[in-house]
């Protein structure tokens, strides 16, 4: 009979692969950003989201903070390179007062790991402490990360067109939530629950990344079909004010 333990760290190895799919996810729609050299609607909120939560995790991984997490720290550290060279072509191609938003996040974000780290380091005087501070950090901007996309289902909403939420996306958000979901669950006990232990706590987050994830799926089944006609008839649109105003 296979152990409860022996799954859950097959669980945990399906989770880390498709958390490097999660960063590879958004590549297609930078594709066409580069192709199209402009940002359109494509909202960077998800890139800049996600860009913290990855620092937040790899110095979670970090041996002054949590030993023997290397593997945090890794993925982590992959995230944090695809979502810099996201936001680099999302940099390169958007318009200057959309420029001007993201770097002043970019900044912020910074200078609030900079005060994460002195704080933690300068009141955290046992691994036991350091963990529980920077883990529940990452519970709170994990689920920032997971709820990112509610503008743009939003504007999925209100358009009717799905063009600027990539599938690909919502359907490896959905499959990591899912995974590490699980991957909690199989060792649950309610006491490690009450008492908040880390390894509990910061897999809250991703129940929440399932739910939305599969909510985006949702709507991109809903309104997948009415896309080509709403975008046949915006560039119809688009041509008659040319003639007009030629």
């Amino acid at each position: 009979m296979v152990s409860t333990d022996a799954i859950r760290n097959v669980v945990g190895i399906i989770g880390n692969v498709i958390s490097f799919g999660l960063f590879l996810s958004p590549l297609p729609t930078f594709i066409k950003i580069w192709r199209k050299n402009a940002v359109e609607q494509f909202s960077p909120i998800p890139y800049v989201a996600t860009l913290l939560n990855c620092m937040l995790w790899v110095f979670y991984g970090l041996p002054i903070v949590h030993p023997n997490s290397m593997l945090v720290v890794t993925i982590n550290g992959i995230g944090i390179v695809l979502e810099g060279a996201y936001l680099t072509i999302f940099f390169i191609y958007a318009p200057k007062d959309l420029r001007l938003k993201v770097l002043k996040i970019l900044v912020g974000e910074l200078a609030f790991m900079a005060v994460v780290v002195s704080v933690v380091l300068t009141v955290g005087h046992s691994h036991e402490k350091r963990s529980m501070i920077v883990g529940i950090l990452c519970v709170i901007f994990g689920t920032c990360m997971y709820a990112s996309p509610l503008t743009v289902m939003k504007m999925v909403v209100v358009t009717k067109s799905v063009k600027y939420m990539p599938f690909w996306l919502s359907l490896v958000s959905f499959l990591n939530g899912v995974c590490w979901t699980a991957y909690a669950l199989l060792k649950f006990d309610i006491f490690i629950t009450l008492k908040a232990d880390v390894v509990t706590l910061v897999q809250l987050p991703n129940g929440l990344g399932a739910l939305l994830g599969f909510l985006q799926l949702v709507l991109y089944g809903c309104y997948c079909r009415s896309t080509p006609v709403i975008e046949q008839h915006n560039e119809e649109r688009k041509k008659r004010q040319e003639v007009e105003m030629a």
